[in-house]
């Protein structure tokens, strides 16, 4: 029978290895290396000297585009130190109380607190109680550095526009921006509604970038590149956005019915400005991405009554998060999906409401979809207006294509994925104009990369040797048993925010609907955090293999077996590590020759192992991680 503790088999009583007992008619032999090594390729000690390896295990910071790193704000929220908690944010993400009221949150999907719990930490409303609760931080802002003599200009004022503009000046860069609107944010201000992203949080922190010296030309509409590399500029920036908004132009009526049928992202924008002020009672909203839930909540805000959502495809693979739906429906917006339009309805030449083809999802093997009419009659809705938000897209007919810059089939520019540089050396592209729509914090890490090939770019570099991220690794031990640092893994279920009252915020379209967490709930909900940067490192030589740590470990993830190909070794672990994406912590030889292996994925960072460690071969170490910018470690946070 098998001894499962080392690689040895037990048959009879006269012999053993040092940490098995034998008894009465057992024997030990060892397997040879030739039976074992048949099996496949043993894993390697895992290189915990590479950054990659630990950033990746930090799941929330890994999985946000601009790697923000958030349990080090989480825990400096929770210490009430609001103002270097916001810092660290803006170091990385550039808009921390904008981000905070509107992100997608790639973050809380991957956050470990997800995996005991059924809802994560709420990891973007965190971030907005940075921006809610910091002190005045203007004085610990960097400026703009000497004179380079360079001289950049970025097209477009949003978020991947700024955040270029932020890197660069403190490099003592000549930074132009142009753009159409009559203040910066580019979409941020033209289609995230007021009750959503108050004009307000938008002037704070857009203001803290452009007072670094960026001479805005606002009320710029810029209508032919060549006109701008005329200029003379060093390098130009594209992060003019996906403009155009997608329309129905086949629809039976649409033409007819043009005056009552809006695309989205123009409505939003003239609601935004003030050039529209009503809508009709009745209102159909096409589509089911964030846009739409926009449109339909506004919708009610300007006097729509009767206001609903028609999407083609099932209500659980709509494009919209899960919470945008949850608001529209808490508004009183009906949400009806499977429904394909199929003709604008006119009496008398006036709309009247639209037909709708019924149809019902069907997958194949591979999970790819196919909507199927169900042979129903069609479906009738009255409706006064519709607004048409089916998606975006990207438009440059201000660029020639004599300039140089060239373009693919569906319209976007050729560029390196890595440099963002385009076909023309010194003309570079970021956010929603580079690889079409996408959202604010995506735009934001672009813009990261493209400041640092601009940079580059005008220093005569390689653009493809990009700087190294700034990590450290370093322990949180005090003394024998006395850490710097908590996170005993209890129950606590995640807080709700609290929203305003329902009546007063369908009446003014300008009231923020999301109160934001108070200091004791944040504080509560701060606690949440599993601190999944302080990082279980473990020293082989040290370590006795006595198990204490596998005693204590409550996921039962670090395992004493042995060494084998990773398929394998994952099917031997104590709990079986079922996540392949999620890496294996593999020690290398220990005395008996079996090794360590630590499934990072359900570890839960609490720092029993090295507590109980008689030896200290665990050790808890704070691990960071800063990405990498043109100018790095603008703040300095303890």
């Amino acid at each position: 029978m098998p001894c499962n503790f080392c690689i040895l088999s037990a048959t009879a009583m006269d012999s053993g290895c040092a940490l098995t007992k034998t008894s009465l008619g057992m024997d030990v032999y060892r397997r040879t290396l030739d039976s074992w090594f048949m099996r496949g390729v043993e894993l390697k000690p895992t290189n915990t000297g590479d950054p990659e390896y630990f950033h990746k295990v930090v799941d929330c910071q890994y999985a946000c585009p601009a790697h923000t790193p958030v349990p080090q704000y989480i825990r400096l929220i929770a210490q009430q130190r609001y103002s270097d908690a916001y810092l660290v944010n803006w170091e990385s993400n550039v808009f921390p109380g904008i981000l905070g009221r509107t992100c997608d949150r790639p973050c809380e999907p991957a956050c470990r607190r997800g995996r005991v719990e059924e809802e994560p930490v709420a990891i973007c409303r965190l971030k907005r109680v940075a921006a809610d609760f910091k002190d005045d931080i203007t004085p610990r802002l960097p400026k703009a550095g000497p004179g380079n003599g360079k001289k950049i200009a970025l097209i477009g004022g949003g978020p991947a526009s700024l955040t270029v503009a932020r890197d660069l000046a403190p490099l003592g860069y000549e930074l132009h921006l142009y753009d159409a609107q009559a203040k910066g944010g580019g979409f941020m201000r033209s289609e995230i509604p007021s009750f959503r992203l108050p004009e307000k949080v938008l002037d704070e922190e857009i203001g803290y970038v452009l007072d670094m010296g960026i001479k805005a030309r606002f009320d710029t509409y810029v209508d032919s590149m060549q006109a701008i590399l005329d200029k003379h500029y060093d390098a130009v920036f594209v992060g003019s956005g996906a403009p155009r908004g997608r329309n129905l132009p086949d629809l039976s009526g649409r033409d007819t019915a043009d005056a009552n049928v809006h695309i989205g992202l123009d409505w939003l924008a003239n609601v935004a400005f003030e050039h529209v002020k009503t809508i009709g009672k009745r209102v159909i909203v096409l589509g089911g991405g964030n846009t739409a839930m926009d449109c339909c909540r506004t919708s009610r805000r300007l006097g729509g009554q009767d206001v609903k959502v028609i999407v083609r495809s099932p209500f659980e693979d709509m494009k919209a998060s899960p919470w945008e739906k949850e608001d529209a429906l808490h508004e009183g917006i009906p949400i009806i999906d499977n429904h394909v339009p199929r003709t604008f309805v006119i009496e008398d030449g006036k709309l009247t409401g639209m037909t709708f083809e019924k149809v019902k999802p069907v997958y194949d093997k591979d999970g790819h979809r196919e909507l199927v009419p169900t042979g129903e009659e069609p479906a009738f809705y009255p409706c006064d207006d519709v607004l048409i938000a089916i998606g975006q897209q990207n438009a440059f007919p201000w660029i020639e294509r004599s300039t140089g810059v060239n373009f693919d089939a569906h319209g976007l520019p050729v560029l390196n994925k890595v440099t963002l540089q385009s076909t023309r050396p010194d003309v570079f592209f970021g956010g929603d104009a580079a690889f079409g729509p996408e959202n604010i914090i995506t735009a934001v890490a672009q813009g990261h990369q493209a400041a640092i090939s601009i940079d580059l770019y005008c220093t005569g570099k390689d653009l493809t040797a990009r700087p190294a991220p700034d990590v450290t690794l370093v322990s949180q031990k005090m003394g024998i048993h006395e850490w710097s640092y908590d996170s005993a893994p209890t129950e606590d279920l995640r807080l709700t925010v609290p929203l305003a009252d329902l009546d007063r915020a369908l009446e003014d379209r300008k009231l923020e609907v999301e109160l934001g967490f108070d200091l004791d709930a944040a504080f509560v909900e701060a606690e949440r955090c599993l601190n999944c940067d302080v990082q279980t490192v473990f020293t082989a030589d040290t370590c006795i293999e006595c198990d204490a740590c596998t005693d204590i470990c409550p996921t039962s993830c670090i395992n004493f077996i042995a060494n084998g190909p990773e398929d394998d070794l994952r099917t031997r672990l104590a709990v079986p590590a079922i996540e392949p994406e999620q890496a294996l912590y593999v020690s290398g030889p220990l005395e008996t020759g079996r090794v360590m292996v630590k499934d990072e994925d359900v570890c839960l960072h609490c720092g029993l192992c090295a507590e109980r460690c008689p030896t200290a071969a665990w050790d808890m170490m704070r691990f960071t991680y800063s990405v990498t910018k043109a100018t790095p470690n603008l703040m300095e946070v303890g």
